[in-house]
């Protein structure tokens, strides 16, 4: 089979099929969806930056994730909505690259942020009289860095790596151009790839065994001293967050449902927030008070 250049143009065929009727009403639906996820997730990030009450560790990881969300729906809605409206499925070799960095990194930045966030309420409800300690202003900031810094090396790692070999084919079975995507774009793999999608596979299980093993632990003290009101209070939103990403993760290996991750997470997660933290949801009913007097 013969190489492709960088030049040429892939195709998606996810929606090859569907005529553009089907297309149009699609768009309907897509385009409210990111606009509330862009509403949902700036009021949030809103109401935490001028709210200096709110200016703890827990409510800056919060901000952050939300920062997450509108990145990778950003990075995933505008072409999408471009595609159905104006009935294209074709994505440049440039813009695939781009577009599956942005995937990457959000979907590991979402995993990365979620777990710190697990740690910093393992420390606040296992170790109450250490974490003011432990979360100092300099230990956030380090966890800022390492929840984006590792998953931008990770995805210019992943990238770089499958971008060595040459490209034999030009279908994308999926609705997005994502990393396993590009891998199965390429003619041939070697065993340094492999190795290094092993690797990385073990460090997500690492992650999740931590994750999984933090609210354990909280679970057990919330039970001992019947903290029950401040598990629900506090941990709820953030377990029910990390099960809404992981529940949609494995989906990405399917064709249609490879958007899930990037539709679903960033609309639920700030709702399910808002929601469960009362902090946060009195700031907002205040803030839409607040708008509706002065309207």
């Amino acid at each position: 089979m013969d190489n492709i250049s960088s030049s040429d143009i892939f195709t998606f065929t996810a929606l090859s099929e569907t005529d553009w009727t089907s297309k149009f009403i699609l768009f309907i639906f897509a385009l409210p969806g990111y606009f509330l996820t862009v509403i949902v997730n700036s009021t949030l990030v809103t109401i935490i930056v001028l709210e200096k009450t709110l200016h703890q560790p827990m409510y800056f990881f919060l901000c952050n994730l939300c920062i997450n969300e509108l990145y990778g729906a950003t990075g995933f809605y505008p072409k999408l909505l471009s595609d159905l409206l104006l009935g294209n499925n074709t994505i440049s070799f440039q813009e695939c690259v781009f577009q599956n960095f942005v995937i990457f990194t959000y979907a590991l930045s979402e995993f990365t942020n979620l777990t710190v966030m697990a740690f910093d309420r393992y420390i606040a409800i296992c170790s109450p009289l250490s974490y003011h300690n432990i979360m100092t202003p300099l230990t956030v900031w380090k966890f800022v860095v390492f929840i984006w810094m590792f998953p931008c090396c990770s995805a210019l790692i992943m990238i770089l790596m499958t971008l060595r070999f040459p490209i034999c084919k030009t279908q994308i079975n999926k609705l997005v151009c994502d990393h396993m995507s590009m891998e199965r774009l390429a003619c041939s793999t070697d065993m340094t790839q492999f190795v290094l999608n092993g690797l990385f596979t073990c460090i997500f299980c690492g992650l999740v065994f931590f994750f999984f093993y933090s609210y354990a632990k909280i679970i057990i003290v919330c039970k001992q001293s019947k903290q029950g009101q401040k598990f629900k209070s506090t941990c709820l939103p953030h377990l029910i967050g990390f099960l809404n990403y992981i529940v949609y993760l494995p989906q990405t290996l399917q064709h249609f449902n490879s958007a899930l991750i990037l539709v679903i997470p960033p609309f639920v997660n700030p709702i399910i927030y808002g929601i469960k933290l009362s902090p946060i949801r009195t700031h907002a009913l205040y803030f839409a008070k607040k708008l509706q007097f002065n309207a």
